[in-house]
């Protein structure tokens, strides 16, 4: 550590002492940096002590916008109940990282396995991970794995035209190693083009990516036909969900789905906007297959039900040759807070509170048609949790006046605004509501 540093706790009298164990002479000779990467410049960075760089970090935060949020495509604010907060703050939880010694984990191990068993039951498949990244990851991970399991020639994934961009970068960085083509399908109404679809499938097609709620909040109706002329090609059919629309809609499993993917931290996190929680779960013949970490049960010596890691696919600890992921660690304790939020809600809990998601959305979809020079939603379908709505104001303009009276919704188009309804901002509907109705005009 360096001399002066206020978060340091050695002197440099003992920085010296374990330099001279380790036999280099200053901490930098314990690093090979290549020379085209180390930085040899000066931060700029003013030295400050704990005190100091807490006001300084608040005054920097309080320069934020604060402003109600109706925003979704891919983060989504639900209530996270106290108990979440309170037991997945315990020190058993917190301090664990990756459960490799089952005799210490247990509890852990248990929670994870839970987690796991969830996902199982919501999504009709056999085997669920613990856990990817987040939602993009996962439809990476997704992607690789249809090159392993699937026999056909070609190289080809397909996704929505409408895909969200960042997940889509997440899935072209995962596609550059194994020489993956992404390519596109086309959207009708908010959905999937079916005959589009059919006519961009052929024999070189690996994997077909599906999402249901669509980027734009609506209910996919085709995913049979869907599944249906995915296996006819021999391609992996993948379906993009999440824990709180799985409750309610039609199950993966049977519908034809091989693997689901998605953001399983729409419990138990709360909008978090660049920090998920990635579902993976598939079908028991792709089981060696699975990246990440599956928790298994058995029993002791003594007979007792045990849990432990039955399988880490990546093995970057031993066979990193021949490793099926590139995921080294995993969202442990972020699963756990889904777990509890999951187990809290039970099963009927989380139907209504899917089932709000569906009437929130339709609700405020009427409520904002009312208004002169708006058409809510745009798509005529069912909607999940969020919808799209047409402005005859540049929507650009719209985002911004909204912000001003305090509301943060998403510009899709030059004319479209995509709102987001939770139980979160059921309490502030009116004055959104009256704020749109005056920036539309």
């Amino acid at each position: 550590m360096s001399e002066g540093s206020p978060y340091a706790p050695h002197t440099p009298e003992t920085t010296a002492e374990m330099l001279e164990a380790v036999g280099v002479e200053t901490e930098a000779d314990l690093f090979d940096i290549p020379e085209p990467v180390r930085f040899d410049d000066e931060f700029g960075i003013e030295a400050r002590s704990e005190r100091e760089t807490r006001r300084h970090v608040e005054h920097i935060l309080e320069r934020n916008d604060d402003v109600i949020e109706f925003l979704g495509r891919g983060h989504y604010d639900h209530y996270v109940p106290s108990v979440v907060d309170d037991l997945a703050g315990r020190s058993e939880f917190l301090t664990s990282y990756t459960q490799y010694q089952p005799e210490v984990a247990q509890g852990f191990l248990q929670a994870l396995f839970e987690f796991q068993s969830m996902l199982v039951e919501l999504t009709g498949l056999d085997v669920a991970n613990c856990s990817t990244y987040d939602a993009a990851t996962a439809l990476g991970e997704a992607a690789t794995l249809s090159q392993r399991v699937r026999s056909v020639s070609g190289e080809r994934v397909l996704v929505p035209d409408l895909l969200r961009e960042g997940k889509r970068e997440v899935l072209e960085n995962y596609a550059a190693g194994p020489g993956i083509t992404v390519d596109t399908y086309p959207m009708d109404d908010g959905n999937a083009d079916v005959d589009g679809l059919a006519e961009a499938l052929d024999d070189d097609v690996a994997m077909v990516y599906v999402e249901n709620p669509t980027v734009r909040g609506t209910i996919e109706e085709n995913l049979s036909t869907i599944g249906n002329l995915a296996d006819d090609h021999g391609a992996l059919f993948c379906l993009g969900s999440d824990p709180v629309a799985l409750a309610l809609l039609e199950e993966p499993g049977a519908v034809g789905a091989d693997v689901v993917v998605g953001d399983a931290s729409t419990l138990g996190t709360g909008t978090a906007y660049g920090m998920g929680l990635g579902l993976f779960v598939t079908h028991e013949d792709y089981l060696r297959q699975v990246p990440g970490r599956l928790v298994g049960a058995s029993d002791d010596d003594s007979g007792r039900r045990a849990y432990t890691l039955t399988l880490q696919t990546r093995e970057q600890h031993i066979r990193r040759e021949r490793a099926t992921s590139n995921i080294c660690t995993n969202q442990a304790w972020v699963a756990l807070r889904t777990a509890i939020h999951a187990a809290w809600l039970g099963p009927d809990g989380l139907v209504d509170l899917a089932e709000t998601c569906v009437t929130r959305a339709r609700d405020l979809a009427a409520r904002l048609d009312e208004i002169e020079g708006v058409k809510a939603p745009v798509h005529d379908r069912h909607h999940f949790r969020e919808f799209v709505a047409r402005t005859d104001q540049p929507a650009a303009a719209v985002r911004a006046d909204l912000a001003k009276e305090g509301y943060a919704v998403h510009a899709v188009g030059e004319h479209l605004i995509q709102v987001c309804a939770t139980e979160t901002t059921e309490h502030v509907t009116d004055g959104f509501v009256a704020a749109f109705e005056e920036v539309a005009r």
